[in-house]
């Protein structure tokens, strides 16, 4: 078991090593810093190559290596343009000429030492072609060879020429190798982020689903939720009454059609996320309460009064979210006054603070114990997202806190059984810019 457990965790360590060769070979490639290095790696190769070649041909000229020199120089430029020059994807044919390469760049230096300074493209060649264990043994083997040219060129023993150029192939070798990972990391931290920022979109989107739907819930509750509701009372009233009073009976059918073509234009409103229909024919929230609760007080057909009362002015126009928020709290608000409080009379009043506005829904009912303040906030915050239990109802209310909730408001419910209900919803208000005091005369006594 114990073999078995180490021969997984090497197979695990080849994989992340192979999956890592793999990213910083695919950075190299991607990379256009790394190209043009490559590029000049390549020049200098062929530089020296070029300049080896004419030191050997002035120092010796006439010998009979000559020609072999030539040769040699003639087949190693051809491998390199065949092999590393073409790219840095290490496939088997160009690791096989990257061989060949490297014996034939060694028969040149035991035939001219001076071919070693070629050796340092080679470094390169070999660090980005290999592995880092491979690559580190072809630096070392190519730094042997290098010492060893350079110190038959000295004709005697130089402490230098055997220390520096295992420095130098060290320090070089490093460096490659720290920015080659570095390089790696930096490719690694930008995939990160771009799966980052897809993620955050995909959240974002969620958000904006559940916010509308949110929304969309809402608004059906307080329109066409309390619409149809309303037009059920109302055609159940004129089956009861149609052969004993037929007018009666009429008149809750046309109070009943005329709720659906209501409801009907409610919902083409706020699917396209217009404003209430109340709003949208002009006068603000005052003039839309006010219609409000006379057409509360019609359709209740003297089962219900529903007052409004303005107290206050606003110092500017509320905003048109405020505005419809209001107004949808006092819909919902009275439709709950219809179909659970049994109240003869409601009324709406609606309160203008320096710094907020409160609208208050009053009503002479039954009334109720008011949940919790715990309890309600666990509502409101499940009102987009859970849905009531088969046969339960209360919807209302949270999203009322809802509405509320995304202006900064607060939703204040004071009741008992049998003292009926007050709904205050109150909401905050941006403090008006005050100008400057004027000054006052130097004849005012101050």
């Amino acid at each position: 078991m114990e073999v078995s457990a180490q021969v997984k965790q090497q197979r695990l360590r080849q994989s992340a090593g192979s999956k890592r060769y793999e990213v910083e070979h695919r950075t190299e490639a991607t990379d256009p810093d790394d190209r043009w290095l490559a590029l000049l790696m390549h020049a200098a190769f062929f530089l020296l190559l070029g300049a080896s070649l004419a030191r050997f041909l002035l120092r010796h000229p006439g010998e009979d290596r000559t020609p072999w020199i030539i040769a040699l120089s003639v087949a190693l430029a051809a491998l390199y343009l065949l092999g590393p020059a073409l790219g840095s994807r290490p496939t088997p044919r160009r690791l096989a000429r990257l061989g060949v390469l490297v014996a034939v760049w060694m028969v040149l230096v035991v035939l001219a030492p001076s071919f070693a300074w070629c050796a340092v493209p080679l470094f390169y060649t070999g660090l980005r072609l290999l592995p880092p264990r491979a690559a580190f043994a072809l630096v070392a083997l190519l730094t042997v060879f290098v010492v060893a040219a350079q110190l038959r060129l000295a004709h005697g023993f130089d402490p230098n020429l055997v220390l520096a150029p295992p420095a130098v192939a060290a320090t070089a070798t490093a460096v490659f190798v720290h920015m080659q990972r570095q390089g790696v990391r930096q490719r690694e931290l930008i995939d990160d982020l771009l799966r980052t920022r897809r993620e955050l979109a995909a959240t974002e989107r969620r958000e904006g689903t559940l916010a509308e739907r949110q929304r969309l819930s809402m608004e059906i509750h307080d329109t066409l939720a309390q619409g149809l509701s309303s037009q059920q009372m109302l055609l159940q009233a004129a089956d009861r009454t149609w052969e004993a009073d037929p007018a009666t009976a009429r008149r809750h059918v046309r109070t009943a059609t005329g709720i659906a073509e209501r409801n009907l234009a409610e919902a083409r409103r706020f699917v396209h996320d217009l404003a209430p229909a109340d709003l949208a024919e002009g006068g603000g929230l005052e003039a839309a309460l006010r219609a409000l609760a006379t057409r509360e007080t019609a359709q209740a057909q003297g089962l219900l009064t529903v007052r409004c009362h303005v107290e206050g002015t606003p110092h500017a126009a509320l905003p048109g979210r405020v505005q419809s928020a209001l107004l949808r709290i006092a819909q919902g608000a009275l439709a709950n006054v219809k179909e659970h409080a049994d109240a003869t009379e409601a009324a709406l009043t609606l309160t203008h603070l320096d710094d907020r506005t409160v609208l208050d829904i009053a009503d002479n009912g039954r009334g109720f114990t008011p949940p919790a303040p715990a309890v309600a906030l666990r509502r409101t915050r499940g009102a987009a997202t859970s849905r009531p239990a088969a046969g339960v109802r209360g919807h209302g209310l949270p999203a009322m806190r809802a509405r509320l909730h995304q202006l900064g408001g607060t939703l204040t419910i004071e009741s008992a059984p049998g003292d009926g209900t007050v709904v205050s919803a109150e909401v905050p208000l941006p403090a008006p810019s005050s100008s400057p005091a004027p000054s006052s005369s130097p004849e005012e006594p101050s």
